[in-house]
Parts: C-alpha cells; sequence; structure tokens
C-alpha cells in the first residue's frame, strides 16, 4: 500500500473512527475526520485528498448524498484527477454496492473495517505501494 495518503475518513461512529484510524496510522498516511456528509463535503472544498473513505449512514447528510456533492465539486472545479471514494457500510446486500457505486462511489467495503480488503481495494483502484 502506498504510504503517505491524504485520506478523508467520513464517519460519524467514534469508535469505529479510532478503529479506522488505528488502522491506517500504522503506514503513515494522514487522516482527516469528517463526523457527517456535511462536514465532509467542507472539508473536500478546502483540501484534495488521495482517498475518501464514506460511511453510508450518517445523520445530517449520508454518504450517498455526500459522495454526489464532492462528485459536483470535482465536476466544477475541474479536478485533474478523480478521488476514489469507498463505501463503508454494515450493509451486506448485493443491491447495497450497486446503489454506492450508482451515486459515484469507486467501491464498496462492509465493517467491521479490514485492512487486507483495503489494501486489495487499493491494488484494484490502482494506489498502489
Amino acid at each position: 500500500m502506498k504510504e503517505g495518503l491524504n485520506i478523508l475518513l467520513v464517519e460519524d461512529n467514534l469508535l469505529n473512527q479510532h478503529v479506522v484510524l488505528f488502522s491506517l496510522k500504522k503506514f503513515n498516511h494522514v487522516v482527516t475526520i469528517a463526523n457527517n456528509g456535511v462536514e465532509a463535503v467542507e472539508k473536500f472544498r478546502e483540501h484534495k485528498y488521495d482517498l475518501v473513505l464514506m460511511d453510508i449512514m450518517m445523520p445530517v447528510m449520508d454518504g450517498l448524498e455526500a459522495t454526489v456533492k464532492i462528485r459536483e465539486i470535482e465536476s466544477s472545479d475541474n479536478f485533474d484527477k478523480r478521488t476514489p471514494i469507498i463505501a463503508l457500510t454494515s450493509n451486506t446486500m448485493d443491491n447495497d454496492r450497486d446503489k454506492c457505486l450508482s451515486y459515484g462511489m469507486d467501491d464498496f467495503m462492509t465493517k467491521p473495517f479490514q485492512i487486507e480488503t483495503l489494501k486489495s481495494i487499493f491494488n484494484e483502484l490502482e494506489i498502489l505501494a
């Protein structure tokens, strides 16, 4: 896995934040936390990220709507490349993955968070070591 990524973690659950943060910091990634979709969109407007890990079910603005807004920012600001957004969810139905992809996400991970699954997604999306 590439070291030193600038990652936006969008997660409203404090325990989940700590688990993901602990796992990612072992690889020297810089992680910024947003507690909901509104915060995520605000932070995305202010900074460029190499990756967004997006919870789906959150108060204020869910991850699907936040993803749509982030994709709008990218298109209006003429970003040079699309920022990978990976859904984090406890939903495991087949159509949940399809729904996330249809909203502009690039991949889908179920909770609890598994670093090996994330490494595999990084390889698939060519966010390589």
